[in-house]
């Protein structure tokens, strides 16, 4: 069975930073491309970055030069450390397969940036 466990998140003053971790069970993320994604009230869920099996990674512009998304495929867990937050950063983060999603989703993890 699929899962992703998200944690990390919290609240935070503008200019803050967070790291987010996600740790995926029932398959192995080592050959696949891995994506964090978030959702903001009253939006779309939106890929924000995304690492290839080989680490080549792509970003949302909004967040270029900020978030760093790294892999660890010992542990099976995905990262995002996140700088210089903002608040159109606060969302509920999430991690799944970059591009086609798995149909599993996990809880999340809530960022909350202060103005």
């Amino acid at each position: 069975q699929v899962q992703f466990v998200e944690s990390g998140g919290g609240l935070v003053q503008a200019g803050g930073s967070l790291r987010l971790s996600c740790a995926a069970s029932g398959f192995r993320i080592s050959g696949i491309s891995m994506g964090w994604y978030r959702q903001a009230p009253g939006k779309q869920r939106e890929l924000v970055a995304q690492i290839a099996p080989i680490g080549i990674t792509n970003y949302l512009d909004s967040v270029k030069g900020r978030f760093t998304i790294s892999r660890d495929n010992a542990k099976n867990t995905v990262y995002l450390q996140m700088n210089s937050l903002k608040p159109e950063d606060t969302a509920a983060y999430y991690c799944n397969r970059g591009g086609v999603a798995l149909p599993s989703w996990g809880q999340g993890t809530q960022v909350l940036v202060s103005s």
